[in-house]
């Protein structure tokens, strides 16, 4: 018990060092991407002692931290992130946390182990349904990105919405691992071996590339 509590109180305190680290760096480099720092703890925090427990409003708060990171990036080189890099990053960090939420409620089903309280919220018809609902989103999102008159200007090109083909053959792609093959435990280690994401991805990034560049 008492090596319990020593390896809380040590975990306790080397958090706070490196928060504390991390935001007079961060503070050095840009006020605002400290402020965006500070909301990312909140968030973090909050998260960890009581609303990752909570169905649904777990799934947002990861999205809504990979938008955070997003504009303290942004912060850090003094830009203003884009409406429509911040809408994209929050459908899609969301499809994949619902499609990583999908994978334990199958763990749930076959073993009886709960890997977090949040699963009594979820079942398999309800993520389907929702991831369903944001894979349409995502798709329609990025379709309206590419013909936006605010993306115009910097784009070369005239055919960038060509590219919307892989981004939903990313996207189906990607709802046959989680659907059919039942693999969506880890969203890095499925684009690191599926050859088929490879490809997509790939020629999704040429092509984009040669609309900015032609």
């Amino acid at each position: 018990v008492f090596g319990v509590f020593f390896l809380k109180r040590s975990a306790i305190f080397l958090m706070s060092v490196l928060a504390m680290l991390g935001g007079l760096l961060m503070a050095a480099v840009s006020i605002s991407a400290l402020y965006v720092l500070l909301a990312y703890i909140v968030i973090n925090i909050s998260y960890s002692l009581h609303l990752k427990h909570i169905a649904l409003i777990d799934v947002n708060l990861i999205a809504m931290g990979f938008v955070l990171r997003l504009f303290a990036g942004a912060g850090a080189v003094e830009i203003s992130p884009s409406l429509w890099s911040v809408i994209m990053t929050f459908l899609l960090a969301l499809f994949l946390a619902l499609a990583k939420r999908r994978d334990d409620v199958l763990i749930y089903q076959l073993t009886g182990k709960k890997v977090r309280p949040s699963i009594d919220g979820y079942n398999l018809p309800l993520i389907d349904g929702l991831m369903m609902i944001m894979a349409s989103v995502v798709i329609v999102a990025y379709i309206l990105y590419t013909t936006s008159d605010q993306v115009a200007p910097w784009i070369q090109g005239q055919y960038l919405y060509i590219t919307s083909f892989f981004v939903i053959l990313g996207i189906m792609r990607y709802l046959q691992i989680t659907i059919v093959e039942k693999n969506s435990g880890s969203p890095s280690k499925i684009v690191l071996t599926d050859r088929f994401l490879q490809i997509v991805i790939l020629a999704w990034v040429l092509l984009f590339a040669w609309n900015i560049y032609l």
